[in-house]
């Protein structure tokens, strides 16, 4: 007997099923603080101890249209990475440690197989990120998607001692500016990757060759495991996440009101994929620094005198490290980004 809903478009059963094949890969992810995780109305979460005054943060995050791509190539798992990805790294940048997270899938119809890919690889990305996945939500959406399609939200939350809370209060004019490695695009600027390479270019994803669609479908590098032991040690004075805006918007969001930077252009070497979009665009260098990474991830701003120490840390963790620039008073510079007295958007005459 077929019932109402499934007249509707929705089919519980797989839904069920879903959940089953899905139960192992997010339990592998709980530690001691889970109390309660997926099947009940709500997950429960015991507070970490050891620290004086906490503060909680919380961040929430998509992949964006880089989620088409992923299903063109019916790769469902590593687009999981770019969700964690998104949200931990903000949480970083607050200099909080990631302590949960809360998945939503919204679907056309659920496939029992696709949704556990999907989920696997969001475990393995928060297991990646020591952080445990407590719950979630897959909505069968027949009516909101097209055929074979699907978005995907998360929420994240941190804790972070008040005192040790990132927010521009602890920088210092002198202070270096190191620049850690993306991972190629990330998660941002695929609205405009996709206008230029496929729907200006009259391409579909398979006419595309094969080390591109393996260039943009490489998942957003996790900055958890290097940069979580510099942040208990009190070595990173500010960090930012460089993430949708790119460099010109996510710089100013590490400083106070009294400090710039300077950023050497040049400092760090520019990866052939942004050549590339640049070139079949015809982007200016402005364009490129408000949309994209550029090749830099996360930028932080430490000591001068502990710099070099900390490069190497950082390098001991597998990071790619530049000293790209540092920090200026705000009250001598003309512009809150001096790139060393250029502005390499500025296109030559």
């Amino acid at each position: 007997m077929v019932d109402a809903y499934s007249l509707a478009g929705v089919d519980i059963q797989a839904g069920n099923q879903a959940v089953k094949k899905m139960s192992t890969a997010v339990k592998s992810t709980y530690n001691d603080q889970v109390l309660a995780g997926v099947g009940g109305f709500a997950s429960l979460f015991k507070f970490p101890g050891g620290y004086s005054k906490p503060v909680l943060v919380s961040g929430t995050d998509g992949v964006g249209s880089k989620l088409l791509l992923a299903q063109a190539a019916n790769e469902h798992q590593s687009i999981g990475q770019d969700l964690v990805a998104m949200v931990v790294n903000d949480l970083l940048a607050q200099g909080a440690k990631p302590l949960f997270m809360l998945d939503y899938i919204g679907i056309d119809k659920v496939s029992s197989d696709k949704v556990a890919e999907i989920v696997s690889g969001i475990a393995k990305a928060c297991r990646q990120s020591k952080m445990a996945l407590i719950g979630g939500e897959t909505a069968e959406l027949p009516d909101m998607y097209f055929k074979d399609e699907y978005d995907l939200a998360a929420l994240a939350v941190g804790v972070v001692e008040e005192d040790k809370i990132l927010n521009g209060n602890r920088l210092q004019v002198g202070d270096t500016l190191l620049g850690i490695a993306s991972n190629g695009l990330h998660s941002n600027g695929y609205s405009l990757v996709r206008n230029l390479l496929l729907t200006r270019a009259k391409k579909t994803w398979s006419q595309l060759d094969d080390s591109l669609q393996k260039e943009l479908l490489r998942p957003t590098r996790i900055y958890v495991a290097s940069l979580i032991p510099l942040l208990n040690n009190n070595k990173i004075h500010a960090l930012s996440h460089i993430t949708g805006g790119g460099l010109l918007e996510n710089v100013p969001r590490m400083l106070s009101n009294q400090t710039a930077v300077e950023i050497n252009w040049g400092s760090w070497p520019i990866p052939e994929i942004f050549q590339r979009l640049q070139e079949t665009g015809k982007l200016s260098n402005h364009e490129m620094l408000e949309t994209f990474n550029l090749g830099i991830g996360m930028i932080a701003a430490v000591s001068a005198d502990e710099s070099a120490e900390i490069m190497n840390q950082l390098k001991k963790s597998g990071e790619k490290v530049y000293q790209i620039g540092k920090v200026v008073s705000r009250a001598k510079s003309q512009q809150i980004i001096n790139f060393n007295g250029n502005e390499p958007w500025k296109e030559k005459a």
